[in-house]
């Protein structure tokens, strides 16, 4: 890392994450000026993207290489109003937040309060969107039965494909003006509304253009002013790739780079994606770029790490937007979830490591930066030593790159129905979650809380923490007489709140479907050009909707507790276990010792439990995989958490594994904290008893203390676990490598750990950022030392 990446570096750790209010006001501003007019929702929502280009501020900071910020400067952070609007109590909440806090100043709260609030109270999407939920959705929402995405966030989890490395926007215009000339002459129904789309994305598109001049503008005022010679020449030449992209399709390296970021940018202030979008395939994309420019004498692997140095500070520079209402004092992390890709398969099939691969891994190692987050794609067709080389940057403790299966990923969406070529070409985003990048819109919908159903079932539909009637009726506890009775009642209660979950996300659908297009992010995903359909409407090659499962292990190591002691053992009733639970083991202490410490659990390669997980799971599938959607596609499942595991166990009374009231919940597809005895190769034999091909993603944490890394053993024992889970097509794995004493001296010494990084579910985060909660839950992890 040289002078120059080591200032920038340090500029994006010390900058003060702050609200900026610009957009909002540009947003409303523009909204105001055209009360009255008869502007189509796209060729609205296009014209007030071009109306915050042509006016937010520019900011180009010193010595970088790549230009372009979401906010007036790094770290201050925008809101979207019209998407989710923010209560004057929402920002004292985030100026206050005692550990990931966004600084408001008195100009914010002045305009919020004199301006923006009155404007948009009830106009915002998720104002309309909570208007038109069914009672039974809003108490099972209310209950942390499931979550909703939606409800704060606009639709995102979109990857950009290789479009933009061979198209510029001036081409993707003629494009679009060859579509509208084809629906012209053929003057179908409803085409007026396919037109205006077209109006739209072109509008958009030339807003993207219209930005990156004003920034080279910026440049050329900057050199005019510089003194320093090579700094001077730097501004000219940047201001010179900025004058050719977007509008041109890029012709080196920086080009590329630059490109990609533009429309980030552009993607990032359209709407407030969950989760940013994202290059996805970074190594695959920018490889001919950087093989022509060396072998033309353009580029050194110097200045090509530099450069890529530059870029990964662009993204740690733009945190998360700020959640509002309950999700704004509990949310716990800065992280915006853009994941870059490595590695992986070529649409041939074969090996797709190469030399930029590497050369990536080289800039996480000594980036460490939290944002972009990252992970390397391994296939059968990979060598080993693209592993071991990712190993040793895991085993510094960082949690990043986390380890995906290229294999399992194509297998999870050839069985989605998706081309094989478009598979090959995707991955994963966000934390763990399958898509095929550049044709795909795939929508995460919220987390669903397995754990609860058992609750509710055994408590014939009450939900014990509120005391209403939520579920059915499926009979009292001394009708659940067998254990397949038991698990007939969890199946009937698992299938009317995923019900309600599906009927509410196609009506949230159709909601943003009309109210809430997204012109810009349709320019770069395949087909909705030549669909003439937004990316939020149905436009895209493939149209998915996820919904994530979370407690697994939980929901296992209750079932398998009942099964094993109730129905089996038949040494204590039903009705006398879940009196202990409702008393939250108080005079049971004997029980809960028996329940934690003598009993089956899911992540032992025991067979009696594991057999639970397998049920749950297939229950779980069969109620939502193949479901349509609003949007021309269908319902999938996928297993994590982020880290709502620890939410779902505040709304929850103890539980017949042990877990006490409000506890949290196991994380992903992990065993429950500290359950797994037997050592990482059981555990990834339990994972693998549940089909990972018919999910769009699982997510598996495993602990490793530091010392396992001390010898080339380790390593080596580690590459051969990581093949063997993903030659059964195991979906993915991460490590966390800390010893549980040093995590206990940092809760005591925050000072003395500012820049302790942990992997908490897909992500990693600084672990004095985390709530207690979470770092407990992580410190109680099992710690592997041996295989």
């Amino acid at each position: 890392m040289n002078q120059r990446i080591e200032k920038l570096r340090q500029q994006s750790l010390m900058a003060v994450n702050r609200m900026s209010v610009e957009r909002a006001r540009l947003v409303t501003e523009f909204y105001k000026s055209i009360e009255g007019s008869d502007y189509s929702v796209p060729e609205t929502r296009a014209l007030v993207f071009k109306y915050i280009l042509e006016n937010k501020s520019l900011c180009i900071n010193d010595g970088e290489l790549i230009v372009g910020e979401r906010g007036p400067e790094p770290k201050a952070t925008p809101t979207y109003p019209e998407v989710s609007l923010h209560s004057l109590d929402d920002l004292e909440v985030l100026d206050q937040r005692e550990k990931v806090s966004f600084k408001v100043d008195n100009e914010t709260r002045q305009l919020y309060d004199s301006t923006i609030i009155p404007f948009w109270k009830g106009k915002s999407n998720r104002d309309k969107l909570m208007s038109r939920m069914t009672p039974e959705w809003l108490e099972s929402y209310k209950a942390g039965i499931f979550t909703e995405f939606q409800e704060q966030r606009a639709p995102g989890h979109t990857v950009l494909g290789d479009k933009i490395y061979h198209k510029g926007i001036k081409d993707i215009i003629n494009d679009i003006h060859l579509k509208r000339t084809e629906l012209q002459e053929a003057s179908e129904a409803g085409q007026q509304d396919l037109l205006d789309e077209l109006s739209a994305m072109e509008i958009a598109a030339n807003a993207i253009m219209i930005y990156a001049q004003r920034n080279a503008d910026y440049l050329l005022e900057l050199a005019n002013a510089e003194k320093d010679a090579i700094r001077k020449q730097e501004l000219v030449e940047m201001a010179q790739v900025c004058q050719n992209v977007p509008a041109n399709a890029p012709q080196t390296f920086h080009e590329a780079l630059q490109y990609y970021w533009f429309v980030h940018i552009g993607v990032i202030t359209e709407v407030n994606p969950w989760d940013s979008f994202n290059p996805g395939r970074l190594d695959q994309h920018l490889y001919p770029f950087y093989v022509k420019d060396i072998e033309q004498g353009r580029l050194t692997k110097e200045r090509a790490k530099e450069l890529l140095m530059s870029f990964w500070v662009k993204f740690n520079n733009q945190p998360a937007p700020p959640k509002n209402g309950i999700t704004a004092k509990e949310s716990n992390t800065y992280t915006d979830f853009a994941l870059i890709n490595l590695g992986g398969v070529k649409p041939d099939g074969t090996d797709a490591v190469n030399e930029l691969s590497f050369l990536i891994l080289d800039v996480i190692e000594e980036m460490r930066l939290l944002q972009p987050s990252s992970m390397v794609q391994i296939s059968k067709e990979n060598p080993d030593a693209f592993i071991q080389r990712t190993l040793q940057i895991t085993k510094t403790g960082f949690g990043q790159p986390s380890y995906f299966n290229t294999d399992a990923i194509v297998q999870e969406l050839v069985n989605q129905g998706k081309d094989i070529v478009d598979a090959r070409n995707g991955g994963a985003s966000g934390c763990v979650e399958s898509g095929a990048f550049g044709t795909e819109a795939y929508w995460l919908t919220g987390y669903f809380n397995i754990p609860k159903i058992l609750e509710l079932t055994l408590h014939n539909g009450v939900d014990p923490k509120s005391g209403k009637l939520l579920g059915l009726e499926t009979g009292s506890l001394a009708t659940l007489d067998t254990y397949d009775k038991l698990l007939s009642a969890f199946n009937k209660q698992l299938n009317y709140f995923l019900d309600i979950k599906i009927e509410g996300n196609r009506r949230i659908e159709s909601l943003i479907m009309k109210e809430l297009p997204v012109p810009f992010l349709s320019l770069f995903v395949e087909d909705c050009i030549g669909n003439a359909k937004d990316y939020n409407a149905g436009g895209a090659r493939y149209n998915t909707s996820y919904i994530q499962g979370v407690g697994l292990g939980s929901i296992t190591d209750a079932l398998t507790a009942i099964q094993y002691h109730v129905y089996d053992q038949k040494n204590i009733s039903l009705e006398e276990m879940v009196k202990a639970t409702d008393l939250n083991f108080k005079g049971y202490e004997e029980l809960r010792y028996n329940l934690v410490f003598e009993t089956p659990k899911f992540g032992n390669d025991d067979a009696y439990a594991d057999a639970n997980a397998v049920r749950v799971f297939e229950m779980y599938y069969e109620s939502i995989n193949g479901k349509s959607n609003s949007r021309g596609g269908t319902f999938r499942v996928n297993l994590l958490p982020t880290t709502c595991h620890v939410y779902f166990g505040q709304v929850m009374q103890a539980s017949t594994d042990g877990r006490k009231d409000e506890e949290p919940l196991s994380e992903g597809i992990s065993p429950v904290q500290g359950a797994d005895k037997n050592g990482p190769t059981a555990v990834v034999n339990s994972m693998l008893k549940i089909d990972h091909t018919r999910t769009g993603g699982t997510l598996l944490n495993q602990k490793f203390l530091p010392q396992f890394f001390d010898t080339k053993e380790g390593i080596v024992k580690l590459t051969h676990l990581i093949r063997t889970y993903f030659n059964q097509l195991g979906h993915h794995i991460q490590f966390n490598v800390v010893d549980a004493d040093v995590l206990r001296d940092a809760q005591k010494h925050p000072e003395k750990y500012q820049d302790l990084i942990v992997r908490v579910a897909g992500y990693s985060d600084y672990f004095n950022d985390l709530t207690l909660e979470l770092q407990e839950e992580i410190i109680k992890r099992t710690a592997q030392c041996d295989m």
